[in-house]
């Protein structure tokens, strides 16, 4: 039985990591944030593999207005990934971000971290001090002569000193090394001096299945031990590989339960056509039931659900009093809207019997025209629901500094 080291609880949207939570997993988008249907589809892919906190760059404006659009869209809570410009830090809070990850190697005056503090405090966005032993400051580099557990644990405390001045407490600390005996040891050394909740990693590790070795074996050491609050595996592949190898870590060691039933949902912005939550609710309910190993989307529009949703097994859109049924984000069936829960849950039972071959085989030829039909005819009558364009004005100004 593993006894977790306590520490203080942070809020990253929904997710709760630390304070005794479940350990979350996390992982990191790799299209460009400025392309911003490539990076939802990610996104979406994701949270499928059992991500459920999901980091994305934020490197330059175009990134900080592709957020404006993505957030809102987003299944899981968003982490803007900052390096050196604080102002980005700053768009990316506006963008309506849940999360940002700053690293003390680069953002260094004292007064731009402050700043970013201050604007994160007034939102409830916590902050993750994010040291990595390949950008350490030139001083500590100096000081220890290489990037070892005392210099990198020094760097996290120092910014956590800084953030505290201003009377910043929701932070969540990583001190990754690519070395796993080093980045073990950096971990130890941290829990011993701060109660903050630790995001467990080790950076650079390469393409699989070297790479999913040395994650392995750093992470797993330090949660065994007790150590560790949310986690990310930091692979050279696909990054729906991480997620997958990070939920399944998790099940190996008895920290998360197995899953049977796995059911996305959108966020329910303003284009949901139906009441998202409830749809949701009544279709885990009855899918649960069936005991069946599926990934269900229910998505509160036709205009960008299937496309959004489409690693899902099986899926719901809903759009003008009907819902559109579809496989692996193909269309195959239109139903009346009070149908929806009903036709998921045979689909369902028909997929687990026949294979995805099959059942897409038996696609209502007409279906997909209808569900484009019906996503231009929303386009047209409701617009720009979500205020994108509003949102990337706004923090247009905050990477311009106006």
């Amino acid at each position: 039985m593993i006894t977790r080291r306590p520490t203080r609880a942070v809020r990253v949207g929904a997710v709760v990591v630390g304070g005794g939570a479940p350990i979350s997993v996390q992982s990191m988008t790799t299209t460009k944030t400025a392309d911003v249907e490539a990076t939802i589809a990610q996104v979406y892919a994701l949270r499928g593999a059992g991500a459920e906190i999901v980091r994305i760059t934020c490197n330059d404006a175009d990134a900080a207005l592709g957020l404006a659009a993505i957030v809102p869209r987003s299944p899981v809570p968003i982490i803007a990934d900052i390096h050196f410009q604080y102002r980005l830090a700053l768009a990316a809070l506006e963008a309506g971000v849940q999360g940002l990850r700053l690293n003390p190697g680069n953002i260094r005056d004292p007064g731009h971290i402050k700043a970013v503090a201050l604007a994160a405090a007034e939102r409830g966005v916590p902050i993750r001090v994010g040291v990595n032993a390949g950008s350490l400051d030139k001083d500590l580099l100096e000081k220890y002569g290489a990037p070892v557990p005392e210099a990198l644990v020094e760097s996290a405390l120092g910014e956590i000193r800084l953030l505290e001045e201003v009377g910043f407490g929701d932070i969540k600390i990583s001190v990754k090394h690519s070395n796993v005996p080093i980045m073990v040891e950096s971990y130890r050394l941290l829990a011993e001096k701060t109660d903050h909740p630790l995001h467990l990693g080790v950076t650079e590790a390469g393409p699989p299945p070297a790479g999913l070795m040395k994650s392995v074996a750093g992470i797993a050491t330090l949660l065994l031990e007790g150590i560790g609050d949310t986690i990310r595996f930091s692979l050279t592949a696909d990054p729906v590989e991480e997620a997958e190898a990070g939920r399944r870590l998790l099940e190996q060691l008895g920290l998360r339960e197995r899953a049977g039933l796995d059911l996305i949902a959108c966020p329910s912005c303003g284009r949901a056509d139906i009441d998202v939550v409830a749809v949701a609710t009544a279709a885990q309910r009855a899918l649960e039931a069936e005991k069946l190993p599926i990934q269900v989307a229910v998505m509160g529009c036709v205009v960008n659900g299937p496309g959004e949703a489409r690693e899902a097994d099986i899926g719901i859109a809903a759009g003008k009093g009907k819902g559109h049924l579809f496989i692996k984000g193909k269309v195959v069936r239109v139903v009346p809207e009070a149908d929806m829960v009903a036709a998921l849950v045979e689909e369902a039972r028909r997929l687990a019997a026949e294979g995805f071959e099959a059942r897409l085989a038996a696609a209502d030829g007409v279906a997909a025209e209808a569900a484009r039909e019906t996503a231009a005819e929303l386009l047209a009558v409701q617009g720009d629901v979500n205020r994108i364009a509003e949102r990337r004005a706004r923090v247009a100004k905050v990477v311009e500094g106006e």
